[in-house]
């Protein structure tokens, strides 16, 4: 989905541009896109909410799913008719596709300007003058900028300027970018880089700031989130002085890997009240061999153990986890230790999928790869475990009264929706607000009974 798509599509003045960004894959993509939006702003551009009316267009890319690089390269096809209207029309490819595929995405989809990584879109400003310059030459520029100045990115954030807008109580902020861990299914290490972490001064800015449109409730972002450290300050510091910012209720972050949590960090979730008590953990299977042919770095009773002091420091504390079935030589025995792996936990939440192979890491080239139907079976399986835990979890929130963020009417228009401790979808009927006005209660933070749960969201009236 599109970061624009919220912005309206007025009339265009003769000498505006317009851009718009179509965004793929994780929260540090959405985080991306709103500040390439920001960058292009003070480049003079405004958001439009869909490509057929933008003189630019951005596709920021992910690169964790299948066929990730053919879904880039079917929408480019669709953008070529629109560049052949607009000649003037600008198309960038970025993210985690463009800094794999590098130039073979301009040599295969010649519609294509510019590709660049996720950590050099703080040169876009810069790259559209390269090609406007280049252009009034009568030349026509093809862009390509791959490395990986994570420090330098970092450092540009703090000179974009952030819009000021109508700002959803929720927000983002990248903290810490790349990976060192080398997971033998992973891309992110060849996409994203080496581990590099923010300054601790600009992010506590970032949030002073967010905290000042509006927002109540931010979300600390990272391929490896818990690895943040600067100044000899770690994350549970970094949480600690974010939590004594007047205004901001609430603290999450995501995503994290069990290596890099230590006993501050899970001392944390017992002693900062702003907190949540949700925490996405992922393990991606229960078995040891896996594990290792997956060069995880932890075993499965590690895990379990690492869930136990969590939940020591913090009762209430739900869990989410990431799980890949069908890695390359995973037996009937493997996946059973994933089954009980997941009924000894017991998830609020959890996201998993079928292996699929991404090019260049090691998993790719196993000779042991597993058949796509016995894939899909044990998928099934597992999904019905964790979709019955949900449930279950959900369940047991009836008769509780939660403190819900309100944000905006659901879709459905006929409800207030907000979202509670545990990051469930709450909606609230208009009818049960009594004298309180639907649109007052957005961004404020109000208990609400829970009446009614479903599989993926609760219901509930205010409990005032």
């Amino acid at each position: 989905m599109s970061m624009n798509e919220q912005s309206g599509d007025a009339a265009k003045s003769s000498n505006e541009k317009t851009c718009f960004i179509k965004t793929y894959g994780c929260q540090m993509n959405v985080y991306d896109s709103q500040r390439m939006e920001e960058a292009l702003a003070a480049a003079g551009y405004r958001p439009v909410a869909s490509a057929e009316n933008a003189d630019m267009v951005i596709l920021n890319t992910c690169h964790i799913r299948e066929k990730a690089a053919e879904k880039v390269y079917s929408e480019l096809g669709r953008l070529k008719p629109l560049k052949q209207q607009n000649k003037d029309m600008v198309i960038g490819v970025a993210g985690c596709v463009a800094q794999a595929e590098g130039a073979e995405i301009i040599a295969r989809a010649p519609v294509v300007d510019m590709v660049f990584g996720p950590q050099t879109f703080q040169q876009l400003p810069a790259m559209l003058d390269e090609i406007d310059d280049g252009r009034a030459r009568g030349d026509k520029p093809k862009l390509v900028r791959t490395e990986f100045p994570a420090a330098e990115k970092f450092d540009a954030l703090q000179a974009i300027a952030r819009k000021p807008v109508t700002r959803s109580p929720s927000a983002f902020v990248t903290v810490q970018e790349g990976c060192d861990k080398f997971c033998t299914f992973c891309v992110v290490p060849y996409t994203r880089g080496e581990e590099v972490s923010r300054a601790r001064a600009d992010i506590i800015a970032e949030a002073r700031a967010l905290v000042a449109e509006g927002v109540s409730e931010i979300t600390l972002l990272g391929q490896n989130v818990n690895a943040w450290e600067h100044d000899g300050t770690r994350l549970d510091g970094l949480l600690a002085q974010l939590g004594e910012i007047e205004g901001l209720e609430r603290l999450r972050f995501t995503t994290s890997h069990p290596r890099d949590m230590d006993a501050a960090l899970i001392a944390a979730h017992g002693d900062n009240k702003k907190l949540m008590p949700y925490l996405h953990l992922p393990v991606q299977s229960g078995s040891d061999t896996v594990l290792k042919a997956m060069n995880r770095k932890h075993s499965a009773s590690d895990y379990i153990e690492l869930v136990k002091k969590f939940r020591a420091a913090r009762p209430d504390l739900a869990l989410s986890s990431d799980f890949i079935v069908g890695f390359p030589g995973e037996t009937e025995v493997d996946f059973a230790a994933t089954m009980a792996l997941v009924e000894e936990v017991n998830y609020a939440q959890a996201f998993s999928f079928k292996y699929s192979p991404r090019p260049g890491t090691p998993a790719a080239d196993a000779a042991t790869q597993i058949d796509e139907a016995v894939k899909a079976a044990r998928l099934a399986r597992l999904q019905e475990l964790l979709n019955a835990q949900q449930i279950a979890f959900n369940q047991a929130q009836k008769g509780r009264v939660l403190p819900v963020l309100f944000d905006k009417p659901s879709k459905s228009g006929d409800q207030m929706s907000g979202r509670s401790p545990y990051l469930q979808p709450v909606h609230v009927p208009f009818d049960s607000l009594g004298n309180h006005d639907a649109a007052a209660l957005r961004g404020r933070i109000l208990p609400v009974e829970i009446t009614g749960a479903h599989a993926n969201s609760l219901s509930g009236i205010l409990a005032l």
